[in-house]
């Protein structure tokens, strides 16, 4: 879908080819240029700015939010509910970026660890309120995206005991209450220091 001359606001979406990029179109605020074409990078409205002979390209985000998750992406998310077969969450930040707007996801049994599959139990992987770093799957389903934490350096980053209290993880699958010394089951996240991620990277 190009973009047309016409009198009714231009919505787009992030990725979307807006026009050809030639000495007359201008790449502006909100887009980039690939291969000849200018792109949208936000969700929202296009304006064009017509100055002499140039026409700059410009995308004004409808929301403060721009940013959606994309399969790939890690996202910090907040365990919401947990049954036998899949843990909700609502995801809080891909990256660095917090989200302005709340995003569900879901992680199902399998895809929690990457061996032992079958024996996994999501109540000794999660709890509700627990904050997880998580993967982005491919879509399987509208409006609710798929995570994986099976990698090592994706699970449980915070979470509390019954008391409260933020508790520390002591191993792979589990964290204890530094104040009742009391230890909960978890799918815990090897949590990697920023140097040393800054030099594998």
């Amino acid at each position: 879908m190009t973009m047309e001359e016409n009198n009714h606001p231009i919505v787009c979406v992030p990725g979307q080819r807006l026009c050809l990029s030639n000495k007359l179109n201008l790449p502006g605020p909100g887009t980039y240029e690939l291969h000849g074409y200018i792109y949208s990078k936000l969700a929202g409205i296009v304006e064009t700015v017509v100055d002499d002979k140039t026409k700059t390209i410009m995308v004004h985000g409808t929301t403060e939010q721009s940013i959606v998750p994309a399969p790939g992406d890690i996202v910090t998310a907040m365990v919401t509910l947990v049954n036998q077969r899949f843990a909700k969450c609502i995801l809080k930040c891909i990256g660095d970026v917090v989200l302005t707007r709340p995003y569900r996801g879901m992680i199902r049994k399998e895809d929690v660890r990457a061996t032992e599959k079958d024996r996994t139990e999501l109540y000794k992987s999660f709890r509700p309120g627990d904050i997880i770093l998580a993967r982005v799957m491919p879509m399987t389903e509208a409006h609710t995206y798929s995570l994986s934490t099976a990698e090592n350096e994706l699970g449980v980053v915070v979470a509390h005991s019954e008391e409260g209290i933020s508790m520390v993880p002591i191993s792979w699958t589990e964290m204890q209450c530094p104040k009742t010394l009391s230890k909960e089951l978890r799918k815990v996240a090897k949590v990697v220091p920023e140097k040393v991620a800054q030099e594998t990277s």
